[in-house]
């Protein structure tokens, strides 16, 4: 259906992956997992994770926890962050949202009253709209205890545009930015007449269908939109009715932004029902969904990501291999890039605001964070000032058994996994923003 990358990877690992793998062999704890390097001499700089951790979610939660355990730890296993008064390492400390808004206010409060003055969260747009009011009010209201708020997964556009902040930055692609993406793609099938919308009921969601509808209109008006419906965020058990009306409508393919359980159970519900169709997907790749599909989403099961398992690079398999060293369980594959990219943001923040003696506060690694330009395993990405939305690669990616050519690596043990079909560079990725952002 679309054209395969053939960039052949290499099997040897680099003396770097064995020392990595070396370094990163140390046990996940309850809360502070990212354990200092001997060679760390200052006290812990602390990052409060709010996500949810509970609930129907938590796979979602514990993924994150994950990956931003392995970062902090690369920092750490390297001397930690580097300043004038010494080393100190990263530590990351879970506060439980349980996937609701009012719980992630909740854990903020806890953080701020911990003195931590660093927190990142990403799994609910809602959320993280009501941390970026929360957090503009406080820093305002009490400039002693500032906080700054780095978000990995919250995609709604209006996070960097109408609702921008000095003190939130987004590390993921924006729907818009995912979206167009996955219109490169989905527009080159001349075949397809047809397609039904589907998201959840929340302000990501809805996002994510209005700008379909957009996109579509713009690129594909010759494809007639036959189904387009919101369900409530996490609380649908059985899909079957929902995919019975997708197989109803003569779709011949899915557009969601669904992702977690309510994308899982959606696709396994298609399956059920005999929907033979593709599913052009933002959050596809793993957390249960192409084992839920199997062969029927061979090759029709497509994906956009920030990057891939299958990235054909010597420093793309390094990386993934290093990972799933520390983490071998079938089940725990589900490594972020934007995650790994983050936190040496965060460090390289760090460094650049305490290198002259200047106290480390939300307000100077902010400044810094403006800043940001880092390379790791191959990917380079930068943060635009002008908005706070970090400007990286996009890959597109569709779903097949491994073993094909261009699937070394399948996802959570499954048998399948993706097959790059679309490189987008961080410049074509990128798109214009409406902030007008207050600067303290």
């Amino acid at each position: 259906m679309h054209p395969v990358l053939t960039s052949p990877l290499r099997r040897r690992c680099t003396t770097w992956l064995l020392a990595m793998a070396a370094c990163l062999s140390l046990p996940v704890a309850a809360q502070t997992p990212a354990t200092a390097s001997p060679s760390a001499s200052g006290a812990p700089i602390r990052i409060g994770m709010i996500e949810g951790l509970s609930g129907p979610f938590a796979n979602t939660g514990e993924a994150v926890f994950r990956n931003l355990v392995w970062a902090t730890e690369r920092v750490n296993a390297r001397g930690g962050v580097k300043l004038p008064g010494g080393t100190r390492p990263l530590q990351i400390e879970r506060f439980d949202s349980k996937g609701q808004t009012e719980e992630a206010l909740s854990s903020l409060r806890s953080a701020i009253d911990r003195n931590i003055t660093i927190i990142t969260q990403g799994n609910s747009s809602a959320a993280a709209s009501g941390l970026i009011d929360a957090l503009n009010k406080h820093n305002e209201r009490d400039p002693s205890r500032q906080v700054v708020f780095l978000n990995y997964s919250a995609v709604d556009p209006v996070l960097t545009n109408e609702k921008c902040s000095y003190w939130h930055f987004r590390f993921d692609a924006h729907a818009d930015m995912r979206m167009t993406a996955l219109m490169s793609v989905l527009r080159e099938d001349a075949t397809l007449k047809n397609i039904y919308l589907i998201g959840q009921d929340y302000s990501f969601g809805q996002a994510v269908l209005r700008e379909a509808r957009s996109q579509l209109a713009a690129k594909r008006p010759d494809i007639k939109i036959v189904g387009d419906e919101l369900h409530p965020m996490a609380r649908v058990k059985d899909f079957l009715p929902y995919a019975a009306k997708i197989k109803a409508s003569g779709a011949q393919a899915v557009l969601t932004g669904n992702w977690g359980n309510d994308l899982t159970l959606l696709v396994k519900a298609a399956r059920e029902v005999g929907f033979d169709g593709t599913f052009y997907t933002f959050y596809g790749n793993a957390l249960g969904a192409p084992a839920a599909i199997g062969d029927a989403g061979i090759g029709k099961v497509v994906a956009v990501a920030d990057w891939f398992p299958n990235v054909a690079t010597r420093e793309s398999e390094a990386f993934y291999q290093s990972f799933r060293q520390r983490f071998p369980k079938p089940e725990e594959d589900y490594v972020h890039m934007r995650m790994q990219l983050m936190i040496e943001s965060l460090a390289q923040a760090i460094e650049r605001a305490g290198a002259d003696g200047s106290p480390i506060n939300a307000a100077n690694i902010a400044a810094q964070l403006e800043k940001a330009d880092v390379t790791f395993a191959g990917q380079r990405a930068r943060m635009r000032a002008a908005d706070h939305q970090f400007q990286q690669p996009l890959v597109v990616a569709v779903m097949d058994r491994q073993g094909a050519p261009g699937v070394k690596f399948d996802v959570e043990g499954s048998g399948y996994g993706f097959r790059v079909i679309r490189n987008i560079e961080a410049q074509q990725a990128e798109q214009p923003h409406s902030c007008n952002m207050t600067r303290p």
